[in-house]
């Protein structure tokens, strides 16, 4: 309006909760479906960091781009190029899966973030990031990162099996699902089994890789494990609900934050969102991946799944439906009110 004061916004990065993922090979559909999952239900701005292959940043580029207006003004994204700091690049590039290791090198690479949620590209969000985003302020003086266990139950865990290194707690992590405060991980020195004194993240990096590389099956996420089983004192652990697993379910339910309130982030590890050993985790992913932006999420997206969840209900996972459905639905009212509210209010005002 005409002689209205403009306050200085606070700057962006401020205001926005951080998103980084990392996407080479033909991860391309699967990072757009995540990212789709996390506007769809996140009422904060987001900052979204691809950390992409050359030949798929133009295609990522054009997708965001085609999503409606009332979603990309919802959030901001950057492109960035797989990089590793130190070491051997081809090295880290094939360990575990393509790129993957791209996440270790975050606090470095992205100096001007503070915190930051890191997620893999098989992820879905089931409510507003901005809940997890919370448990940032949970942190308490010495924890910089947090994650979900590996596994709940010791005896058919496989760190608990099978490991031939050093692992957090009784059943490891799982890095799927990582909160971190990189302001912290940048300032701190981490206790490591290499040298009496600490060493900084980026320091540490390397040396660990290398004598541990032939003890490691699941390259990161083996890392990040060695890293807080050093430092146990710096990982704040999330409930399972945060970061839910075939594994979760297909041994009979064994996660019992997500039977009380639902899962919170699905994460469909194993590919599972592409063939048909899990039909529940695909019946999400396929939902999402087909809702119309701009259609209603009861229509277009509840009922549908509710449907799809009714052809799964023979399947180990499928016997529990409510699991999955509990915190979408409860998402979906409170987007249902606030658009009420919102309306009602709009119209009061005149």
């Amino acid at each position: 309006k005409p002689g209205e004061q403009k306050h200085p916004k606070e700057p962006s990065s401020l205001q926005c909760m951080h998103l980084a993922v990392v996407a080479c090979g033909d991860r391309l559909e699967e990072t757009l479906i995540m990212l789709k999952s996390a506007v769809l239900f996140s009422n904060r701005r987001l900052c979204f960091h691809i950390f992409a292959e050359d030949s798929l940043k133009p295609e990522f580029e054009k997708k965001l781009k085609e999503w409606p207006s009332s979603y990309t003004k919802k959030f901001e994204s950057n492109i960035y190029p797989i990089t590793f700091s130190v070491g051997n690049a081809q090295e880290w590039k094939k360990l575990f899966k393509p790129c993957a290791a791209q996440r270790l090198f975050l606090p470095v690479i992205l100096k001007d973030v503070d915190s930051l949620l890191y997620v893999d590209t098989d992820v879905l969000f089931l409510r507003p990031i901005d809940d997890i985003w919370h448990i940032l302020k949970e942190f308490n003086s010495t924890q910089l990162a947090a994650m979900a266990p590996e596994h709940e139950i010791p005896k058919i865990g496989w760190y608990s099996r099978f490991a031939r290194h050093p692992y957090y707690g009784t059943t490891g992590v799982n890095s799927g699902v990582m909160l971190m405060n990189l302001t912290r991980i940048r300032s701190t020195q981490f206790k490591n089994s290499m040298i009496p004194g600490g060493l900084t993240w980026e320091e540490m990096l390397y040396p660990l890789y290398q004598k541990y590389k032939n003890y490691i099956t699941w390259g990161d996420q083996d890392l990040l494990n060695i890293i807080f089983y050093f430092n146990p004192e710096c990982l704040y652990v999330f409930p399972c609900q945060w970061n839910y697993r075939p594994d979760h379910c297909m041994y009979g339910s064994n996660c019992r934050g997500a039977e009380e309130e639902g899962v919170s982030i699905l994460h469909g590890n194993r590919g599972v969102y592409h063939d048909d050993k899990q039909p529940t985790f695909k019946a999400l992913y396929e939902v999402i991946r087909d809702f119309p932006f701009e259609d209603n999420l009861f229509q277009s997206l509840y009922y549908p799944l509710q449907s799809k969840f009714l052809d799964t209900v023979h399947t180990l996972c499928g016997r529990i439906p409510q699991v999955f459905l509990k915190q979408i639905e409860k998402t979906m009212k409170k987007v249902y009110e606030n658009r009420v509210i919102v309306y009602l209010g709009a119209n009061h005002r005149y």
